[in-house]
């Protein structure tokens, strides 16, 4: 499983090579459509486009089968093909090639020039829309680390107690403890145990619940981000209890994490984290309004790239499924535009995006009824 992370970004943004394909498709994480290789498909289908494009641009046969090989490879290899997640993104050159199977339904795009095209992996790179998760259960502790396209798994074993039992003893398991809960959704849970009260059993579920918490507390207190709990419904109102964490999100992915693999995990923790996850970037789009009519705020492409350079532009938004076309000259830092990808021509979102990142700067991909002036595909909110 390849998840997108920092160093891979930037190799990624930094990479030039005379030909660069990039590759988004939509995924299917199972079901029909997996065993009817649709996901494999839809690949060989934008790999025919692409290839039929190069061919169009006189790139050579032989750069071509290069590109191609890993591509095939990818195309041949079923069982890569049983672990999909939401969108699978690919970047191949002559000498180069990563894909990335990522928690995002990309809409299917491809992308030939001299760069790669990692706009619609660029809020990942940000720090927003980032979460952690707990998978918490009597017998397995488990934290990620995670966003709206990751998540990658932490060591914690250093941190926490791995299982009650460390805790409190490995006399517990003689109490045989058994958990019963009455009402739909676990309102009331009774606790039932031989050689102890209900009350000892659930102070030393507590008492478990506060180690891995303070365990945590350091790693959390970092970012201050927010956490996701998984674990059956009937823990949570002792982990909450337990916990010290202001960030804890007061919801639970209700069920045995051990039930489902770590693309499950965070598909159910992303449906509960993401109204979370566009706090910050509400609150910047509320201020790009608050100063539209200062010198603060512009939504001239041909501002916004030469600003980007400079290191100027604290948030950009970009208007998602949009594309503007040109080339940026840095040396007199002249923008010009232009209707089409044709002549060597760029994208300038994806130029700005990246470039807004190397240089400290937020970046978000709005819907275009959210942009903070609809008028223009980019908006940008200046340092100074």
């Amino acid at each position: 499983m390849s998840m997108i992370n920092d160093q891979d970004f930037k190799e990624l943004s930094d990479y030039n090579n005379e030909t660069c394909v990039s590759i988004f498709i939509p995924t299917q994480r199972g079901g029909k459509e997996v065993l009817e290789e649709k996901n494999k498909k839809h690949l060989h289908s934008e790999w025919t486009q692409v290839k039929k494009k190069l061919k169009e641009k006189n790139v050579a046969e032989g750069n071509i089968e290069k590109i191609g090989k890993p591509i095939q490879e990818l195309l041949d290899n079923r069982d890569f093909w049983r672990h999909q997640s939401d969108g699978l993104a690919i970047f191949s050159s002559s000498d180069f090639f990563k894909s990335f199977t990522i928690p995002v339904n990309f809409e299917a795009y491809h992308y030939i020039s001299k760069e790669f095209y990692v706009k619609p992996l660029v809020p990942a790179m940000t720090g927003d829309g980032k979460f952690n998760i707990l998978a918490i259960q009597l017998e397995d502790v488990n934290f990620y680390e995670a966003s709206k396209y990751s998540i990658m798994p932490v060591e914690i074993d250093d941190l926490t107690p791995s299982r009650l039992e460390e805790r409190v003893g490995f006399d517990y398991k003689e109490k045989a403890l058994q958990f019963r809960t009455q009402g739909e959704g676990g309102e009331k849970t009774q606790f039932h145990g031989h050689g102890g009260s209900e009350r000892d059993e659930k102070t030393e579920i507590k008492q478990f619940f506060r180690a891995v918490d303070q365990g945590l507390k350091d790693h959390l207190t970092k970012e201050k981000l927010p956490l996701v709990v998984i674990c059956q419904d009937y823990l949570f109102p002792i982990y909450k209890d337990a916990n010290t964490y202001n960030h804890l999100i007061d919801k639970v992915v209700p069920g045995n994490p051990n039930d489902t693999d770590m693309l499950g995990i965070h598909q159910k923790a992303l449906e509960i984290a993401e109204p979370y996850l566009n706090e910050n970037r509400d609150e910047k789009i509320e201020k790009y309004r608050e100063l539209s009519k200062t010198e603060n705020t512009t939504s001239a492409v041909t501002d916004i790239i030469p600003a980007v350079y400079q290191g100027k532009v604290d948030t950009l938004f970009i208007e998602n499924r949009a594309e503007i076309w040109g080339e940026y000259n840095e040396d007199n830092m002249e923008v010009k535009l232009a209707d089409n990808h044709e002549n060597g021509n760029i994208s300038l979102l994806n130029l700005a995006a990246k470039k807004t990142v190397e240089m400290g700067g937020k970046v978000y991909l709005v819907e275009h009824e959210f942009m903070p002036q609809k008028k223009s595909k980019m908006n940008a909110l200046l340092r100074f």
